[in-house]
């Protein structure tokens, strides 16, 4: 094992309700992994929830931190990888055990022992970070740090936009323009669907219209449909993870309609819907978790340049102003902040 008297800081979750920095030794290099310089981490909802203990398989005093890129400052010589020290790399935070029986039947992503950098073992919200070879995705040369960091969350968009089965012409809802809903907006339209927004932020419904929506809505604007009539949208999009928006998600769906809950809502939530129109209305309500096999193909789409990735970060600061940047996120004034290292 490969050993550092080095310091470096880091965010960390050592109390319930904040985010502290802290100093700790630059980890060491076990064999199967390689040191990443980081270069760029984003600040996610997961990492609110986190701080509140409202995510149950956080470890305590974890370095938060799963959105992120870097450069490779070291592989162990037991490592094996065609990645070499100094390549850009996205990091895939999501560890399988390789061993249950969801990771032996493609389903690694609810693997009974999934470890997650960033959530159960320290993160990117730091100066370095040891991770598996398996976990780093080399990025061409022309994405910058910042945008190869949108990797995980556009990966997990990814997941959801299959899950919902666009087909060209589809009439498809977003209801939430977060970062995680401009991507939505942004694939769904790339997959041909004809996309409508609902957003109560002014700036962020003229955000949606950049990213591919041909409509957008502040609540309340969108008038009631039957989807047993032919009325509603063929795939329905919830990006906010909240009840009242994951029921208004079916209640605005064409009957035969595709409903996915992308947002993440709390642990003690409850949603109500009515079972008869589910079943006289043929409706399929699907939810994504992770992003299994997404990190790859992210990657691929942000490399293309068909959109200008660069309009979901509205925010960067250094790593040392990292209490500033948090102050920002809790605000919600933005779009994506991101940590510089």
């Amino acid at each position: 094992m490969s050993t550092s008297t080095k310091q470096m800081t880091a965010a960390s979750w050592q109390n319930v309700g904040a985010i502290d920095m802290i100093t700790k030794p630059v980890p060491a290099v076990k064999p199967g992994e390689l040191l990443v310089r980081v270069a760029a981490s984003g600040i996610c909802g997961t990492d609110l929830h986190i701080s509140r203990g409202e995510t149950p398989h956080a470890s305590k005093k974890v370095i938060i931190g799963h959105e992120f890129s870097g450069y490779v400052e070291q592989i162990h010589p037991e490592t094996k990888t065609p990645i070499k020290i100094g390549d850009l790399v996205s990091i895939d935070p999501n560890i399988p055990c390789n061993q249950c029986t969801f990771c032996r039947n493609e389903k690694y992503h609810l693997c009974l022992d999934l470890s997650c950098i960033g959530v159960t073992i320290d993160g990117g919200m730091s100066q370095y970070v040891s991770v598996p070879a398996r976990a780093a995705i080399a990025v061409p040369g022309h994405v910058t740090p910042q945008v190869a960091a949108l990797a995980e969350p556009l990966s997990c968009v990814v997941h959801g936009v299959d899950q919902g089965k666009i087909k060209t012409g589809d009439q498809v809802l977003v209801i939430g323009a977060g970062p995680i809903g401009l991507m939505t907006i942004a694939l769904a339209s790339l997959s041909g669907g004809v996309v409508t927004v609902v957003e109560p932020n002014e700036m962020r419904r003229r955000k949606a219209l950049g990213f591919g929506a041909s409509y957008v809505h502040a609540p309340g604007e969108l008038s009631a449909v039957n989807g047993a009539l032919g009325e509603g949208y063929d795939v329905v999009f919830e990006c906010v993870g909240r009840p009242n928006t994951c029921a208004d998600a079916v209640n605005f769906a064409k009957a035969g309609g595709n409903i996915v809950w992308i947002g993440v809502a709390k642990v003690e939530d409850r949603v109500s819907i009515s079972p008869f129109d589910v079943y006289r209305k043929e409706l399929t309500i699907t939810s994504t978790y992770t992003n299994p096999y997404g990190i790859d193909r992210a990657v691929k789409i942000l490399s293309a340049g068909k959109v200008d990735w660069n309009q979901l970060i509205s925010h960067s600061f250094k790593l040392s102003e990292f209490d500033q940047a948090w102050k920002v996120f809790l605000e919600g004034t933005g779009l994506k902040v991101v940590i510089t290292p």
